[in-house]
């Protein structure tokens, strides 16, 4: 953001708490006043989180003392912190974030966010003078309190696009402050175009007790297509923070999610693998995860696939569900059987394909000699897959 000309709180990474120390120190010589230390881990409610080995409370700080940030990060650093948005066992904390406070009150806090809008088929500024909470909540209860101001791509947002914002999210008593705001938006919206993103949104933008506008919170979502374009943000991943799974599904052009179930699902498509995630569920089963394998999967993403399935304890039965387009059954099949064979797989795999060479894709399942159940239709896959489980 600061590369772009928005203004955001100073501050560090630090690794130990001697360099947490460190960077505090540095942060009071810059000008800080208060200090801020922030467990860094994917998941929000850090504030009011708990860290599972010693129960200490809070993975958001604030201090004045730099003794205080080292002691703080001793907590922190290397230890789970669990918050309502994590798994039950916490995330690992390996990094915490130093930086400046700021003074700012609670009608200060501001909504802005820029997201791209079907209507309209481009970005659009969504800005609120309710801000520093749930914007859905403001939606609901106060929708006049929200703003759509639609910018068309081509042309960028304009000054005037800006000052009207501005002046929505109430930066308009002075000249002076409505002309900062504006340059704010306007900053925003150039780092938006520039890196690729999605969504930029800031959560609260305040004015501070200096008379200057900061963005204090934000979440940015960048376009995974533009991954080849935006080298420097996407090396930045911190895979450490994430399943291993899902990771490795990435590695291969995989989409998977993991669930609680007890039937590994392997189809191609999002909407099918939705849809045969309900089947299973209307028959009375559940699955173990959501894995489509897309279009053009060949037979060495479906081993892939089955390696991921099946490193999951909870599974005790597979189904598979292809409808062959672009994607062939013959590769699929010939997928499945090589990764059954190099697996030893043990527990029942059950297979409905159809679409593109389906019949020489059922026959390969056949020759295979391996212990295959082929099924007409995704209702009946899903029936004996609930049913495989069950005898269990």
């Amino acid at each position: 953001m600061a590369n772009y000309g928005v203004r955001v709180q100073r501050g560090y990474v630090a690794e130990s708490p001697e360099e947490a120390v460190e960077k505090s120190k540095q942060l009071l010589s810059e000008g800080a006043s208060e200090l801020v230390i922030k467990s860094q881990i994917h998941a929000g409610g850090r504030g009011k989180g708990v860290f599972r080995e010693t129960g200490f409370k809070g993975g958001v700080k604030i201090t004045s003392d730099p003794n205080k940030v080292g002691e703080f990060a001793k907590e922190m650093l290397g230890n789970h912190l669990i918050t309502k948005q994590t798994p039950p066992e916490g995330q690992k904390v390996r990094k915490v974030l130093v930086h400046e406070g700021l003074q700012f009150g609670g009608a200060d806090e501001k909504y802005f966010a820029i997201v791209m809008d079907r209507n309209t088929k481009g970005p659009a500024l969504l800005v609120s003078p309710q801000g520093g909470v749930d914007i859905e909540e403001v939606a609901e209860s106060n929708p006049n309190a929200i703003k759509k101001i639609p910018i068309n791509f081509t042309e960028g947002i304009t000054d005037a696009q800006a000052v009207e914002a501005a002046s929505f999210l109430g930066f308009d008593a002075d000249q002076s402050l409505l002309a900062d705001g504006a340059e704010q938006i306007k900053g925003l919206y150039k780092l938006f175009a520039a890196v690729d993103a999605t969504q930029v949104e800031i959560n609260p933008l305040v004015k501070a007790s200096n008379g200057k506008i900061y963005c204090i919170d934000s979440k940015i979502n960048f376009d995974d297509n533009a991954a080849f374009r935006q080298k420097a943000i996407f090396a930045q991943r911190d895979t450490s923070m994430e399943d291993p799974r899902d990771v490795q599904a990435s590695e291969y052009g995989l989409n998977y999610v993991g669930l609680d179930g007890n039937i590994g699902c392997l189809v191609n498509g999002a909407g099918l693998a939705m849809a045969t995630l309900d089947v299973i569920k209307l028959h009375g089963g559940n699955a173990a995860n959501f894995l489509d394998v897309g279009g053009g999967a060949t037979a060495q993403m479906v081993e892939q696939a089955f390696k991921l399935i099946t490193s999951d304890p909870k599974v005790k039965a597979i189904m598979v569900n292809i409808f062959g387009g672009i994607m062939k059954c013959d590769v699929i099949a010939e997928g499945i059987v090589t990764a059954a064979k190099n697996l030893d797989l043990k527990i029942p795999l059950i297979v409905r394909l159809e679409g593109t060479n389906v019949t020489r894709g059922l026959e390969l399942l056949k020759e295979s000699g391996l212990a295959i159940t082929p099924a007409q239709s995704l209702d009946e896959a899903a029936e004996k897959a609930v049913q495989a489980v069950n005898k269990m």
